[in-house]
C-alpha cells in the first residue's frame, strides 16, 4: 500500500472519528435533556435509547450526506434534502428501539408521531455536522505536474545507449565508479560516463538527483516515503531508490513531502 492510499485511510479514518465523537455528544445531550417524555424512563435505559437512536439514525443521515455531496454540491439544500429522505427510516429505528427498549406500540400511529419529532433532530444533527466541518481547518495536498520532456533535453546522453534502449522511456541513472546503469523500461544498460557527466547532459530533462549516486526521471516516480530519516522512492516497474537528506527539499520542492 502505498503513502498516498495510507493518507487516504487515515483522513477517512478521523472524519468518522470526529463525526462518531459528535454524534456521541448529540446522544448525552438528549439523555441529559430528556425530552419526549423519555426523562420517565429510568438514567441508564434514558442513555441508552437516545445513544442508539442519535448515534444509529446520525450514522444514517451522515452516509445519505455524503452520498448525495457527489450530485449536490450546496451544503443547506443537500441536508435538507437528506434530512427529508432519511426521516422515514431514522423514524424506523426509533420506533424499533422504543418497541425493543420500553415496550411502545409498534404500529403506524406512533410511526407518525415519531416522523414529526425526529425530522427536526435530524436536521438539526446533519447542520451542526456541516458548520463543524467548515470551521475544521483542511488539508491541502499538491503535488507538481510535470510536462513530458523536450526530445533534445535528453538526446545526448540518449545516443550512448544502445539502439535497443535508445528510444526507451528512461527511468532512473545509477552510479557505479566510472560506469553507469541506465535504467528504462526497456531494461538495464552499463555505461562508460562519469555521473558528473550525465547530470550535465541531462541538466535540462525533467529529472532529479536524489542520492549521490541515483537520478530519477520525474514522470516515472510513483510514490516518495520519509521514515525516520530515511527516505525511498517508488518508480515505474518497481524500482525503487534511496532518498538522501541532502536531495530531499528538491522533492519537498516538487510537491512530493
Amino acid at each position: 500500500m502505498n503513502g498516498w492510499a495510507m493518507g487516504r485511510e487515515e483522513r477517512a479514518a478521523r472524519r468518522w472519528a470526529i463525526d462518531i465523537a459528535m454524534l456521541v455528544a448529540f446522544g448525552l445531550l438528549m439523555g441529559f435533556l430528556g425530552p419526549f417524555a423519555s426523562e420517565r424512563l429510568p438514567v441508564v435505559g434514558r442513555y441508552v435509547y437516545w445513544m442508539i437512536c442519535m448515534v444509529g439514525g446520525g450514522l444514517i443521515g451522515v452516509v445519505a450526506d455524503d452520498l448525495l455531496r457527489r450530485r449536490m454540491a450546496r451544503d443547506w439544500r443537500r441536508i435538507a434534502v437528506v434530512s427529508v429522505l432519511m426521516t422515514p427510516l431514522v423514524s424506523l429505528l426509533v420506533l424499533t428501539t422504543e418497541h425493543g427498549l420500553i415496550g411502545g406500540p409498534f404500529d403506524w400511529r406512533s410511526y407518525q408521531r415519531l416522523l414529526w419529532q425526529v425530522w427536526p433532530i435530524l436536521l438539526a444533527v446533519l447542520v451542526v455536522r456541516t458548520l463543524v466541518w467548515r470551521r475544521l481547518p483542511g488539508r491541502i495536498e499538491t503535488r507538481t505536474i510535470v510536462a513530458p520532456p523536450l526530445p533534445e533535453a535528453e538526446a545526448g546522453f540518449r545516443r550512448r545507449l544502445s539502439a535497443k534502449r535508445r528510444g526507451a522511456r528512461l527511468i532512473a541513472i545509477e552510479a557505479h565508479d566510472h560506469y553507469l546503469k541506465v535504467h528504462t523500461d526497456a531494461g538495464e544498460e552499463l555505461i562508460t560516463l562519469r555521473f558528473a557527466d550525465a547530470l550535465n547532459e541531462l541538466a535540462l530533462a525533467h529529472g532529479w538527483r536524489v542520492h549521490r549516486s541515483w537520478w530519477v526521471a520525474a514522470d516515472a516516480v510513483e510514490d516518495v516515503r520519509w521514515r525516520r530519516g530515511a527516505g525511498e522512492i517508488r518508480l515505474v516497474g518497481g524500482l525503487v531508490t534511496p532518498v538522501s537528506r541532502t536531495y530531499a527539499p528538491t522533492l519537498k520542492e516538487a510537491g512530493w513531502f
